[in-house]
C-alpha cells in the first residue's frame, strides 16, 4: 500500500501526517507513507486544497484531515 500526504507543511498537513502514521501502526499495515510537498506536483494531480490524502493512487480526502475512525476506514480497517 502506498499512502501519500499532499501538502506544503501547514499545521493541518502535519496533523494528517501524524494521524496517518499512527493509524498505519495501529492497524499493523504494510504501507509506504510519502509526503509530497512540491506545490507544482500537488496542482498537477488536480488538488487545489491541502492537505490531501492519496491511497494507492486514488485521492480519498481533500482539504481536511479525516478523523481517526475515517482514516481507519480509508486505510482498510473497521473504523
Amino acid at each position: 500500500m502506498k499512502i501519500e500526504i499532499l501538502g506544503t507543511g501547514c499545521p493541518k498537513c502535519k496533523a494528517l501526517a501524524d494521524a496517518v502514521t499512527k493509524t498505519v501502526a495501529d492497524l499493523s499495515l504494510q504501507a509506504d507513507v510519502v509526503k509530497v510537498t512540491d506545490i507544482d506536483e500537488i496542482v498537477d494531480r488536480g488538488v487545489m486544497l491541502t492537505p490531501a490524502l492519496v491511497v494507492d493512487g486514488e485521492i480519498v480526502a481533500v482539504g481536511k484531515a479525516p478523523s481517526p475512525n475515517e482514516l481507519k476506514k480509508l486505510l482498510g480497517g473497521a473504523g
